[in-house]
């Protein structure tokens, strides 16, 4: 028995086991020389270790002592190759060690702390880390994210994200393989249904279900993606919906008045009469009634033909008046029914996308649409039904939160007076002046417009809301189609810290190292480039059985080609691989003093910084032929982490790391007073380069459903630059007592009440990063800081 005992780290004491000596050098020992084992030799060196032990006096030994005489006797011994093997060895033990300790405390903070005393888990708005399942997916994210740092990722790209040179985003999602996004084409996954895993749901018959079925894609394929997900065609999409209602309706309501009207037919009779004369809905701008007054005439000329043969037929004669009377009847109840149950069907799928769970139950979908173009009489009824909604508010008369609404700008479509969809878009202003929502993306900005081709709406651009868009492609079939598409994954660069380190911020040069800015740059972009091919790496080889939706459904490009069993390397080709980029802002002030929103040389160098990586990344998909590409990054999570590294390494820089935030991708920082029209037009040039994903949003102050005009010419400036995607923001405040929504200060407007009485504060909705909305009390401190430095752009003489 050892007199000698060993104190674990636990500190816990056991006796000594030589064995273990002797099996850590053998495996040392068989790692450096490929197996090949000379046990006396190891022996050897095992007694050399028992015997300094045995010198020591003290007769209790930590782990990490026996560890270090190991060392030392194998170095003393010459044997150095096989002491680098066990001090590698080592090393990585107690890496997975420290990891394990950081993961237990996480889990601590996690299981015992408020989401308000903890960043982390407010990291995702979109998620309440207070509740089961919220708690519940923090533990599996952030033990993923430690798995992935620790045996997924290269060392190298484990250290550049760890000290904030990189941000890989999603981390906790690397070694699942997911991608981040797609935008669904809900016309074709409607049109012979699909399944969810528990049996098949049909094509479906009226708006009522096409749009509970649109709901029940987008929470579908949010269990198959970590990002968000989109329908480009919204309106398109569930048009045929509106047409299969009225048919219905008409129908039902011409069976009505004939049962009236004429005795002596029998519902067997009616029924031949009307299968007679009512077209069937067919499809693709079928042949069927509209709602339209002016379809309808149209159509009326032919159904009176019909009508009245059908009526012959049963030796039923009926005079032109009575025919024309029977037909404006149904008409008239069908389209006030179609429109009835339109509104209910839009605010059915409202309610939905802001009551049902995806993850566990842990997260409601992140959900966006996009619509605007059809001009379709049902095509505009849906968007005109959902924009009402939206104004209307859920059921107490709360903001809806999700879905993120677009409308898609086009000139000739909706744009001016005389378009057809123009009074779409004067609604769609008015809305948004109310709720935040829609947002505006502009078909026609040059970058956008190069792919349109009008009567194909797969090829009007759409976003997915927090501002990924994807359109171009290197391969040609995919190339300019946006449904069934996406992002793939990207990683943000820290450009501030490489402004700090080559610029005139730390005092240490009157002049910046642009060279050396740029060197380091592309140095990490490269390391950027190969992290993502390596994350690429374990995502094409998933098969379409580990997305059983996403790709099993037929939802992304080219996947009905694959079979359950197939890897995805053919299809996910067609989505992006993305780098992204934060603070520009503080990058150009640490560079030069000023930012861009200051100085017109400060703008210059920050277009040739942009334009630089979107060079890259043009280079690179064509290197490594895949559609590599550009964004500024939406820096909800990303906001304050980068600034806390710098800010610890470098000090309080003004105007650099002395807040608590980093400004989001290219925009003007958000504490700069400078009027709307300015910001608009130094942000614009930024968004042709950024072909993966860009915003630029307006802050606007007081009740904008008051001063419509100041809200829309905001929106027509940002069309006029160039803008690619834009959103307007405003307090949205709610009293819950009373129900009133608008602007309200200390106190309610309507009902008189101060905030606090009664014990209810006021519900003041923000906008976090331009895109996601919500209750400040779920933003992390980056994003709470940010809201509070923002100030009001002024409208005046724009």
């Amino acid at each position: 028995m050892s007199i000698f005992q060993v104190v674990k780290r636990d500190g816990r004491e056991v006796e000594f086991n030589g064995d273990k000596i002797f099996d850590a050098i053998q495996k040392a020992y068989t790692e450096n020389f490929d197996g090949i084992v000379k046990k006396e030799k190891i022996q050897l060196l095992t007694d050399k270790v028992f015997n300094a032990i045995a010198s020591r006096s003290n007769q209790r030994l930590s782990v990490e002592e026996i560890q270090d005489i190991v060392e030392d006797v194998l170095l003393q011994s010459e044997e150095v190759a096989v002491a680098k093997k066990y001090i590698a060895y080592r090393a990585k033990r107690t890496q997975v060690r420290e990891a394990n300790m950081r993961l237990m405390i996480d889990y601590k903070d996690i299981t015992f702390k408020d989401a308000e005393q903890v960043d982390g888990k407010r990291e995702n708005a979109n998620v309440d880390g207070n509740t089961a399942m919220g708690t519940m997916l923090q533990y599996g994210a952030t033990g993923s994210k430690q798995f992935a740092i620790h045996h997924i990722l290269k060392p190298e790209h484990a250290k550049f994200h760890q000290s904030g040179y990189i941000h890989i985003h999603d981390m906790d999602f690397e070694a699942i393989g997911t991608l981040t996004c797609c935008q669904i084409d809900i016309k074709t996954l409607f049109r012979n249904g699909f399944s969810t895993g528990h049996g098949h749901l049909r094509e479906p018959q009226d708006i009522m279900s096409y749009a509970a079925l649109a709901a029940i894609a987008i929470q579908s394929n949010q269990n198959d993606q970590h990002g968000g997900q989109s329908i480009p065609n919204f309106d398109y999409g569930l048009a045929a919906g509106v047409a299969k209602t009225f048919i219905k309706l008409y129908s039902e309501n011409m069976k009505k008045i004939l049962l009236i009207d004429f005795m002596d037919l029998d519902e067997e009779k009616i029924t031949d009469i009307l299968a007679a004369t009512i077209h069937e809905y067919s499809g693709e701008q079928g042949d069927y009634p509209r709602i339209g007054e002016k379809e309808y005439q149209t159509y009326h000329i032919d159904e009176a033909l019909r009508l009245k043969k059908a009526l012959l037929s049963h030796d039923i004669q009926a005079a032109d008046s009575d025919i024309q009377k029977i037909q404006d009847f149904t008409y008239c109840f069908a389209k006030k029914e179609t429109v009835k149950k339109t509104y209910q069907a839009m605010e059915g799928f409202l309610h939905n996308l802001n009551t049902m769970h995806s993850r566990a139950g842990a997260q409601v979908p992140f959900s966006s649409i996009n619509f605007g173009t059809d001009t379709t009489p049902e095509g505009r009824l849906v968007v005109e039904q959902f924009l009402l909604s939206v104004e209307a508010g859920l059921g107490n008369g709360e903001t809806a939160i999700f879905p993120i609404s677009i409308f898609k700008v086009k000139e000739g479509i909706n744009y001016n007076a005389e378009d057809p969809n123009y009074d779409l878009f004067k609604l769609s202003c008015r809305v948004s002046a109310k709720r935040l929502f829609p947002n505006f993306v502009f078909i026609d900005a040059p970058f956008n417009l190069q792919y349109y081709k009008p009567g194909r709406p797969e090829t009007e651009i759409a976003t997915m809301g927090c501002r990924t868009r994807v359109i171009s492609s290197i391969f040609p079939e995919s190339d300019g189609v946006i449904y069934g598409r996406g992002n793939n994954s990207f990683t943000s660069v820290n450009l501030p810290r490489i402004g700090i380190k080559h610029g005139i911020a730390l005092g240490e040069r009157r002049q910046p190292d642009i060279e050396g800015f740029y060197q380091e740059l592309d140095s990490l972009i490269e390391l950027v480039i190969q992290q993502i091919l390596d994350r690429y790496e374990i995502q094409k080889n998933k098969k379409v059985k580990n997305f059983p939706f996403l790709m099993g459904q037929n939802i992304w490009f080219d996947s009905e080609k694959l079979d359950w069993e197939d890897t995805l390397e053919d299809v996910i080709k067609h989505g992006t691989l993305t780098l992204g980029f934060i603070g520009l802002a503080e990058t150009l002030t640490a560079l030069y003093g000023k930012h861009h929103g200051e100085s017109e040389a400060a703008q210059e160098a920050g277009l040739r910084i942009i334009g630089h990586m979107r060079k890259r990344m043009d280079e690179a998909a064509v290197k490594y032929q895949q559609n590599f590409s550009l964004i500024a990054t939406p820096a909800e999570g990303l906001s304050g982490r980068f600034v806390k590294i710098d800010a610890k390494n470098y000090g309080e820089i003004p105007g650099v790391t002395d807040r608590d935030y980093y400004t989001n991708g290219f925009h003007v920082p958000v504490y700069y007073a400078i009027p709307a029209a300015r910001k608009i037009e130094i942000e614009a040039p930024y968004h042709a380069m950024t072909n993966a994903g860009h915003i630029t949003y307006i802050e606007l102050d007081g009740d904008l459903v008051k001063n419509l005009d100041a809200f829309e010419m905001v929106v027509r400036k940002m069309k006029e630059c160039g803008i690619g995607y834009g959103s307007i923001n405003h307090p949205v405040d709610r009293d819950p007592k009373c129900g009133f929504t608008g602007v309200i200060g200390d106190q309610c407007p309507k009902c008189g009440r101060v905030e606090g009485e009664g014990g209810m504060g006021f519900e003041r909705i923000r906008r976090i990063t331009g895109y996601l909305v919500g209750t400040m009390d779920k933003w992390n401190d980056g994003k709470r800081a940010e809201e509070k430095d923002r100030v009001k752009h002024g409208v005046r003489n724009q």
